[in-house]
């Protein structure tokens, strides 16, 4: 059963279990639920659940391109309007799997949900209604339990969801044997969800059609590149055979440690790569792929500064720090950096500092990379560059504090090293004083001096930053 048939969950796990079923002898139907009032699915009822992706990138170097019919969507429920329908599904002895993405904003517990409502408001409510109408059919065998999936982008997912139903449990006055059946026969599991989906095709829909042979008004494309990290038992293994296919999907022990690789990696290239590139007069993601200087000096950001701070074997760090560095090739996802600017000081706040002070305190000193784009952020924030309006997104006091700060240096009235004193020392926006590192101030006030006397890629050349 699966909560939510959007782009993401058809591109992701349908198309996994999809896969599943022609390659190994899972046999699984998924059951599509409305979690929201808005919609109807009527154009996923009409093609009875069937739908094509398509799937670009970059693997090893090469471009890949795939086109699949997924089959796995055997019924669709609107639970707004079918609710006995919805509810039929826990008489179902075979459904196991619960998959849900319903936003980040999908897991949460709301006291105005009644049991008796035809459906609550919240998906979490809902999710206890049709629990309990399954504890109750099947009165409390422990075999009937479910295996939960959420993909909603929020730290410890599965926890969060776990925590919602015991609370509607507590809140509607279930019972005890409800909620010991909720906690020992089923398994709420954490995961990580990637892949960038950018939905239908619209630029290219006429021309994908005409070579599938067939119209498709539920197309969806989305990247080559997938990962799913689920925390979870042991046994959940061998009722989901993904290690008989060539799907990147981990059943671990702790998904932190994952979490924090996609974060310090993925993101914070993201993050790096902004500024530096912006300011070399790149504006997306693929153009700063192909300028040797800026993605040189990102790849060796990664690889001799992020990976060196994160516990892993190198041959899988270096791995995933190349599936990204493919990623971000990729020709058909358009990716402005302007777009991923929104709120960078807060994203390098999260995804850098914590390398910074990893590598900081492992090699005793600083690394040179990540203080270089830190530099080029702080310039960045100037708001212009060779006379261009750079269109700046923060919050407003950080765009305030910024533009105080440069045309106090504008003016005279500071020095570039007391501008790079004063703004790494500012704890409402680092939510630390950077200027306790040692060398810091200097090496970014050196850094700016350099990036407008010579130009960002002279600068990086200079610094023998690019790799």
């Amino acid at each position: 059963m699966q909560f939510g048939g959007g782009n993401f969950l058809r591109a992701f796990v349908d198309w996994m279990v999809d896969i599943l079923n022609k390659e190994t002898d899972f046999n699984g139907g998924i059951a599509i639920v409305k979690p929201t009032a808005g919609g109807d699915y009527s154009e996923l009822k009409a093609q009875d659940g069937l739908f094509t992706i398509i799937l670009d990138g970059i693997k090893d170097g090469e471009l890949v391109a795939e086109k699949s019919l997924v089959t796995s969507v055997q019924k669709v429920v609107n639970c707004y309007t079918e609710w006995e329908t919805y509810l039929d599904l826990a008489k179902d002895p075979d459904l196991r799997f619960i998959v849900s993405n319903t936003t980040e904003a999908g897991i949460k517990f709301n006291k105005e949900d009644k049991f008796e409502d035809g459906p609550p408001t919240e998906f979490p409510a809902k999710l206890t209604v049709w629990l309990h109408h399954r504890f109750r059919y099947f009165e409390g065998d422990t075999s009937k339990g479910c295996i939960l999936l959420p993909c909603e982008l929020i730290e410890d997912n599965g926890d969060a969801l776990k925590k919602c139903v015991l609370d509607y449990t507590d809140s509607w006055q279930l019972g005890n044997e409800f909620r010991e059946w909720i906690e020992s026969a089923n398994h709420f599991c954490s995961t990580l969800v990637d892949r960038i989906v950018s939905g239908y095709p619209k630029e290219r829909a006429e021309k994908i059609q005409e070579e599938l042979g067939y119209e498709d008004e539920l197309l969806v494309a989305g990247e080559y590149y997938h990962s799913w990290v689920i925390q979870g038992p042991d046994t959940m293994q061998k009722e989901l055979p993904f290690s008989q296919t060539d799907l990147n999907v981990e059943f671990v022990d702790d998904l932190v440690p994952y979490r924090e690789m996609k974060v310090r990696i993925l993101n914070g290239a993201h993050t790096a790569m902004v500024p530096v590139g912006y300011l070399a007069g790149i504006r997306f993601v693929k153009e700063a792929m192909d300028d040797e200087t800026v993605s040189g000096y990102v790849a060796s950001l990664l690889l001799e500064e992020a990976a060196k701070t994160l516990d892993f074997p190198e041959d899988i760090k270096r791995k995933f720090v190349s599936d990204v560095l493919d990623r971000f090739r990729n020709p058909l996802l358009k990716h402005q950096l302007i777009s991923i600017s929104l709120n960078s000081t807060s994203k390098f706040t999260a995804r850098l500092l914590p390398t910074l002070k990893d590598y900081y305190a492992n090699e005793g000193k600083l690394p040179k990379r990540i203080v270089f784009g830190l530099s080029a952020l702080i310039r960045f924030y100037k708001g212009e560059i060779d006379g261009e309006s750079i269109p700046l997104k923060d919050d407003q006091k950080v765009l305030v504090f910024f533009a105080s700060q440069w045309i106090k240096y504008d003016s005279n009235k500071l020095s570039l090293k007391e501008l790079s004193q004063s703004i790494l020392s500012n704890t409402s926006i680092w939510k630390e004083d950077l200027t306790t590192f040692d060398g810091l101030v200097d090496s970014v006030s050196r850094n700016i001096e350099e990036i407008d006397k010579k130009g960002i890629r002279q600068a990086l050349i200079n610094e023998s930053l690019d790799g």
